[in-house]
């Protein structure tokens, strides 16, 4: 089974991938994950995106397509994946649609995790983390168990990342809006897409994503 998992920042696509590749064995495949691996091994791919990177460049659809397309020959992936965080627009699901048909490969569902923006900028926008040992939490749904102190460390130091700030969260979905959404009209009409309500607590969206793919 080959599942590309869509959804915009904070909807919790890499909460609901783990739970996917735990349950059925699949190999996790984020565009983060392999864009570090590819940079690290310095492979001709990795290194032209460290290149664009290094010059606060973003990383061209073509090189981002081609370090999917080398991972995707290593022989876990035969297995089955799951696709979290690409193709980010539809020139990219073109790509990936001519790379698998070279290796023999397709996609069997593209589940869209739906989510409110309202509700995502306060659950992205309310995090938080520990300045020395990074561990998270939220001013709404998890502080830490004594006010002003780090349950793992006992640091009093915490800051917000730069990216989880209201303002900069709404950016981060209105760039989804635009560049993203239109893959679900591309997939609806491949007719491969399913869609799940990520506003329900985490079980029962994973519970949505499994009859989803279970009607495939």
């Amino acid at each position: 089974m080959n599942i590309i998992l869509l959804g915009p920042p904070g909807a919790g696509k890499g909460t609901q991938a783990k739970r996917i590749v735990e349950s059925m064995g699949l190999v996790h495949l984020s565009t983060g994950d392999m864009l570090r691996t590819a940079v690290k091994n310095k492979t001709p791919c990795g290194l032209e995106a460290e290149k664009l990177m290094d010059r606060g460049e973003l990383v061209s659809d073509f090189v981002v397509m081609e370090i999917v397309s080398e991972r995707l020959d290593e022989r876990d992936a035969r297995g089955g994946f799951i696709l979290d965080g690409v193709p980010r627009n539809v020139i990219q699901a073109q790509m990936l649609g001519e790379a698998l048909d070279e290796k023999g490969m397709s996609i069997d569902v593209v589940v869209e995790i739906i989510a409110d923006d309202d509700a995502l900028v306060e659950r992205i926008g309310g995090r938080f983390a520990c300045g020395e040992c990074g561990k998270g939490y939220h001013k709404e749904f998890k502080r830490p168990e004594v006010e002003g102190v780090c349950d793992r460390c006992g640091s009093t130091k915490f800051a917000v990342r730069e990216d989880d700030t209201p303002a900069t969260v709404r950016n981060r979905l209105k760039i989804y809006h635009s560049q993203t959404e239109p893959l679900v009209q591309f997939y609806e009409k491949v007719g491969i897409l399913k869609k799940v309500d990520g506003m329900a607590d985490i079980d029962e969206v994973a519970e949505q994503i499994e009859n989803a793919i279970k009607g495939v």
